[in-house]
């Protein structure tokens, strides 16, 4: 176990007990999103499906289109 974790394992001991409460809904809910299996929204699915559409007729971005996008959210 990471030393900084069992760390403030040690110190929540010692928190009041609505904190200890919270910090252990926090760590619940953390490990059921490693745990559990991602549910595609149907705009998830409707993405996934444009993208296999995209593939299977060789609609793919250029470089130069790719490019831009990445000039693009660099500048921010």
């Amino acid at each position: 176990m990471l030393k900084d974790l069992q760390e403030i394992l040690k110190r929540i001991e010692a928190w009041p007990e609505a904190a200890q409460e919270q910090a252990v809904a926090s760590l619940q809910a953390l490990e059921y999103e490693l745990i559990a299996p991602y549910e595609l929204t149907e705009e998830d699915k409707q993405a996934v499906d444009r993208g296999l559409e995209d593939a299977r007729t060789g609609n793919f971005a250029t470089d130069e289109e790719v490019g831009a996008v990445f000039a693009k959210f660099r500048k921010g």
